[in-house]
């Protein structure tokens, strides 16, 4: 396994790191779940990625007994809040009182003391921004929280916010977590990628894998694994406009790609985002040990510029 400085705080992380978007607390089985995040800690992934609306919080719940186990400093834990978590006016946003509570409820269904990373799910036009920033300063001057982040935010607020962090004398972010992926390129011209990088946030992608698209298991919308997420209507609501008869000839395309450079297609989906530099770790989920295994040997694969190069051309053909 290979680790990455997060941005430019002290902290390393692995390069591919596991989530539980849409598999902990959903129908994945807890012993499975468990399974899957003692052997990613055995392969050397150290940074596992939750937040306080994942099942309905039940994400977090199974992703803490699965952690409990380990040694608790040779993990890097990371959660989010911003989503609704019920009815009443203050239960979603960032706001001061929002954070402190989702953090301390996040912290109990974790079994931990503190997390290594509390990252804003979403940007709360709600909310004085410096309302949020202070409120996560505290929360790291508590020791509930060791660092803060970002989750989907606009080039535009995420400047904003290091620029106030800096101005108030506030600890300064540390992270943020787009979507990026073969397929989905945006944060590539929107300043998403030139903010972090200028302003020193690791960028710590999620669906690498375009949600299941580049794992190589799917040959037709109409022939799809019974195990897998495409195999219901919910599952596949999450695959993504990509998730087409267009998309797949694309994805034969890649495989055929990966096959010339020796590597299976998730490795070349995950050594393609991890040719940035400015990205500290990809995310992958995981329903099995063995995806986890092979998502792992994506450490250290690197690609060659021809490689890049037909990578361009079948996706922007």
């Amino acid at each position: 396994m290979q680790y990455r400085r997060l941005g430019n705080s002290g902290i390393r992380v692995s390069t591919i790191s596991l989530g539980s978007w849409l598999t902990f607390g959903h129908k994945m089985d807890e012993k499975v779940a468990a399974k899957c995040v003692h052997r990613a800690f055995d392969l050397g992934l150290n940074l596992f990625d939750t937040a306080n609306v994942y099942a309905s919080g039940r994400g977090e719940e199974v992703l803490g007994r699965a952690l409990k186990p380990l040694p608790r400093h040779e993990y890097v834990l990371a959660t989010k809040a911003y989503f609704p978590v019920g009815p009443g006016p203050n239960d979603r946003g960032l706001s001061r009182k929002h954070i402190f509570e989702q953090v301390q409820m996040s912290l109990r269904r974790l079994g931990t003391d503190y997390v290594d990373l509390f990252q804003c799910h979403r940007y709360d036009d709600e909310t004085p921004l410096d309302e949020t920033l202070r409120a996560i300063d505290d929360l790291i001057a508590q020791g509930k929280v060791l660092y803060g982040g970002v989750s989907l935010w606009s080039a535009e607020n995420i400047a904003d916010a290091v620029k106030l962090g800096r101005e108030l004398g506030l600890r300064q972010l540390v992270s943020n977590q787009p979507q990026y992926h073969i397929f989905q390129r945006e944060i590539e011209t929107n300043g998403v990628l030139e903010v972090c990088a200028r302003e020193g946030l690791g960028l710590i992608v999620y669906s690498p894998l375009a949600r299941g698209l580049l794992s190589g298991k799917y040959t037709s919308v109409d022939d799809v694994p019974s195990d897998s997420r495409a195999a219901d209507a919910v599952g596949r609501e999450f695959m993504g406009p990509w998730f087409t008869e267009e998309g797949l000839e694309r994805v034969c395309a890649l495989e055929g790609v990966a096959d010339e450079a020796g590597i299976t297609l998730p490795e070349l989906a995950l050594a393609w985002c991890l040719r940035r530099p400015e990205v500290s770790s990809a995310i992958v989920g995981a329903t099995k040990v063995e995806h986890v295994e092979a998502n792992a040997a994506a450490a250290g694969v690197e690609l060659s510029a021809d490689v890049v190069a037909a990578i361009d051309r079948i996706t922007e053909g």
